[in-house]
């Protein structure tokens, strides 16, 4: 009888800690080494103490580990964990993960970069094809309507890049028929592959007036060459995000303009989405955010400085 009384109190003291216990929600970027999820990281952490939720940071090497991310996603649906919020690296590598997430009961919110499947409850992301449009616009401001430019392009697969870089051609083919896009080479994701890129199509066209880059690693890689090749300046290159080389690049003149996202708010609504969702509410399917395109004068600007500079994780 004893017995059988020390075991009803042992599972019930289980059953409390089971219920007294923080939410877990994991979080798992494209990459721990690229410098855009840092302001996703610290976005995340901030709606993690709002909510009383704890945040597991967890992701590949690169961004083209896609093998890596799978493990990771699988490994915290074999720890039960209540929420996953994800940037996918590839489009199609993580659905046979969302399908066992789904199977568990665990809400998954993709942010950043999209997935095909639709076994997910919110994508939370920049209207990166709008973003994309922005880039073109201020490049046909840039040149004048006329000249030749080059894409120096992320990784195939990556929803959220190559949404990007279908907006820029979009608008450069409709708005501005002076404008040759001569050159497009992908970098996977890699600053170091992004400046050898550029260096080769700098080679090739000795007359290149202009340069897109969609994504941190390859505007890093492709101001690397241009300042290498003392074209900074010369040709106008536009970029995607920012950290503090970028900016300052872009204060020396290197950039003529960044397209700025969010990564802040990123991370604090991927995870609000999961909390709300864990308290019963449901969120909307998408949420987009908006992105900014900045130049070395609206630098000075308040709400550009507070955007530039979120709070570290």
């Amino acid at each position: 009888m004893r017995s059988k009384l020390l075991l009803l109190c042992a599972l019930v003291a289980l059953t409390a800690c089971q219920q007294n216990r923080k939410k877990q929600i994991a979080v798992i970027p494209k990459s721990t080494s690229s410098l855009f999820y840092l302001p996703v990281h610290a976005g995340a952490n901030a709606a993690g103490a709002a909510y009383n939720v704890d945040i597991l940071w967890s992701g590949p090497p690169s961004e083209t580990d896609y093998s890596r991310q799978i493990e990771i996603v699988d490994s915290m649906i074999a720890r039960h964990v209540d929420g996953l919020a994800i940037a996918a690296s590839e489009r199609n590598a993580l659905n046979h993960s969302l399908d066992r997430a789904a199977a568990e009961n665990i809400p998954v919110t993709i942010f950043d970069s999209g997935v095909d499947s639709q076994n997910y409850l919110t994508f939370v992301a920049t209207d990166n094809v709008e973003a994309g449009r922005m880039a073109a616009r201020k490049m046909g401001e840039l040149l004048g309507g006329k000249g030749t430019v080059a894409l120096i392009l992320h990784a195939p697969g990556s929803y959220s890049t190559m949404d990007r870089e279908n907006g820029f051609k979009e608008v450069i083919a409709k708005s501005y028929t002076g404008i040759t896009i001569v050159a497009e080479q992908f970098s996977g994701g890699d600053r170091a592959k992004a400046m050898r890129v550029t260096e080769d199509i700098l080679t090739v066209n000795g007359d290149l007036a202009g340069m897109f880059a969609s994504s941190e690693p390859t505007a890093v890689g492709a101001a690397q060459a241009l300042k290498a090749r003392g074209l900074a300046g010369k040709v106008k290159l536009v970029g995607f995000d920012a950290s503090e080389g970028l900016i300052q690049d872009l204060k020396d003149g290197v950039f003529s303009a960044l397209v700025v996202q969010d990564p802040f708010k990123m991370g604090q609504e991927a995870v609000r989405t999961l909390a709300e969702k864990l308290a019963g509410k449901t969120p909307p399917k998408r949420i987009d955010l908006s992105a900014v395109v900045v130049t070395a004068p609206d630098l000075a600007k308040p709400a550009i400085h507070q955007l530039l500079y979120p709070p570290q994780p």
